[in-house]
């Protein structure tokens, strides 16, 4: 830990996590006004100590609808990210390790995924089966599987072979235990660095569909939802959309640096 928090991208990738995991319990204990209540009377407001960072262009306040935008972020990513992690991983370590045709069968389905476009998949689905919350999410832990499946896999094939796994094979390990207790621990750090990425890319990727219409929809805010409902009034008041082009950058740009930080220490 010492070497992580030595490294400046580590640093400061996890010190704007932290500042935006407190200003998500924040929104959790106090919102100065409903994120959702329009007040036409005061629409457009500037900064000003009523209402920090403004209103839009309905009157409501900009900061409380940043505050359940990080929350609604942080809550698809988190999701997105362990069921990536977890499907990834366990089909990831059964291809790698067992080889053979689970491990082709699992390839092959992992390729035909990645050449499927995932913005495309997120659009088929929501066609087929209605534009929900529920589908978007669907689409986009689908999407962050084979990223996970590929860094998995390619890390027991690296140590299966290893002297430590024949050594433990020998005593009468079982597979079962082989592949938690000896070969997972060395795969951590790459997943730990995927698992970063992984939700910069869920965030990042329902702020698009947000934006045009497919990922949250009105009055609830998120980052893209607020983008698209601010870029017309762009020049009469810029607030509306570079306060959360600004805080969705920078939620972004955490994590990739979180992962990158990950990767240099690793890397030494």
């Amino acid at each position: 830990m010492k070497e992580y928090f030595s490294n400046k991208s580590f640093l400061t990738g996890f010190s704007l996590i932290l500042f935006f995991l407190l200003a998500m319990l924040l929104g959790f204990a106090y919102l100065p006004y409903d994120p959702n209540f329009p007040d036409t009377s005061n629409k457009f407001a500037s900064f000003s100590a009523a209402h920090l960072l403004g209103t839009d262009h309905l009157g409501r306040d900009i900061f409380s609808r940043i505050l359940v935008g990080i929350r609604i972020s942080f809550g698809i990513g988190f999701t997105v990210m362990i069921f990536g992690l977890l499907a990834g991983l366990i089909l990831g370590s059964i291809s790698g390790y067992f080889g053979g045709w689970l491990d082709l069968i699992i390839q092959k389905l992992v390729t035909v995924q990645m050449a499927f476009p995932g913005i495309l998949l997120a659009l088929m689905l929501i066609a087929v089966f209605g534009n929900d919350i529920k589908i978007t999410i669907l689409a986009l832990c689908l999407m962050s599987i084979p990223r996970f499946t590929r860094i998995t896999r390619a890390s027991f094939l690296k140590s299966k072979n290893s002297l430590f796994v024949k050594a433990a094979r020998a005593r009468g390990a079982s597979h079962a235990r082989i592949m938690i207790l000896h070969i997972l621990p060395n795969a951590l750090p790459e997943l730990l660095v995927t698992a970063s990425l992984s939700f910069a890319l869920a965030i990042l990727s329902e702020s698009g569909l947000s934006y045009l219409g497919l990922g949250i929809q009105p009055p609830n805010p998120s980052f893209g939802r607020m983008l698209n409902d601010a870029q017309r009034f762009i020049f009469h008041s810029p607030q509306g959309v570079l306060v959360p082009a600004i805080f969705l950058a920078l939620l972004v740009l955490a994590f990739n640096l979180l992962a990158d930080g990950i990767s240099e220490v690793n890397g030494k």
